[in-house]
């Protein structure tokens, strides 16, 4: 089992674990969510993609006991790949790239272990009913067109991420040197280092901060651009203003707001095309951090 090195910071203890678990897999609102869409792939899953081996739901991803502790995700039921098994955005030399891009890690990776590609959807930690804390196939029968196993389908992202969104970058260029507010302030745009992003929110959550960009009503809401909050102190390099820099992210260590997959979609409903946040109209979802 891979452990992570780099990853969204614990700030759930884990009396909000539980919590989270609860509102994830007990409500029946929640489970309305989910079953509903592409990543119910049970039996009783309508998407393309439907596997006979568990009528459960959750259990692809989540798991009650047993589950991968180095995730940076709640009861995580899969394996994931090491960071250093994918090529990242930042390889490509961008020169607009102004921020530092850590290692893979964070939910990002979470996501990555169904969507890389590398193994199949129906390869769990913990397999439904079989009391047993082992990565290994569960006996059934897909049906669908296996779209996260199609090398062509673009939910195959695949572990060369240099043509996906960055992920696992300092938002808005990082914050200027010193200037990473205290936890639960307001941190404005003329913290960043890149003037082109809009302001992010923020609030003191089990006594850490916690990055978000409002996309309508105050308050951190599931349709809010999701920051994670990550404390990389490797060192990276990156390009900007002309120059290449290697230093420790952004020139800061501590706590500070990273991009990840899920800071745009949310895996727990498709109420939009992709399971994006936000309708996508007008290019919102891009235009709620980028102004342009």
């Amino acid at each position: 089992m891979t452990t992570l090195k780099y990853g969204l910071t614990r700030w759930m203890s884990a009396a909000a674990i539980v919590l989270m678990g609860v509102g994830a897999f007990g409500t029946q609102s929640a489970m309305a969510g989910i079953a509903t869409t592409k990543h119910n792939l049970g039996t009783t899953g309508t998407g393309a993609n439907k596997f006979s081996g568990t009528g459960e739901i959750c259990v692809f991803c989540h798991t009650p006991h047993g589950s991968d502790t180095s995730a940076a995700v709640p009861l995580w039921n899969r394996t994931m790949a090491a960071a250093s098994s994918y090529t990242t955005y930042n390889s490509l030399g961008t020169s607009s790239l102004d921020g530092a891009t850590a290692p893979v890690g964070s939910v990002s990776l979470a996501c990555l272990s169904c969507h890389d590609g590398t193994q199949a959807m129906n390869v769990m930690i913990n397999q439904p009913g079989s009391g047993k804390v082992v990565a290994s196939f569960v006996a059934g029968t897909w049906t669908g067109v296996g779209q996260l196993n199609d090398p062509t389908a673009i939910t195959t992202i695949g572990q060369d991420l240099k043509n996906d969104h960055p992920i696992g970058i300092q938002y808005a260029g990082g914050p200027k040197s010193g200037t990473v507010p205290a936890a639960g302030t307001a941190y404005g745009s003329s913290l960043f280092n890149d003037a082109d992003f809009n302001a992010t929110s923020s609030a003191l959550i089990n006594n850490q901060s916690v990055w978000w960009v409002d996309t309508g009503t105050a308050g951190r809401q599931k349709t809010d651009i999701q920051l994670y909050t990550r404390t990389d102190a490797a060192k990276v390099t990156y390009s900007a203003d002309g120059l290449t820099r290697t230093e420790t992210a952004g020139g800061i260590a501590g706590t500070q707001p990273y991009v990840e997959c899920a800071s745009c979609h949310d895996p727990h409903t498709d109420a939009q095309p992709t399971f994006l946040r936000i309708a996508n109209t007008g290019s919102a979802v891009c235009l709620a951090c980028h102004i342009k």
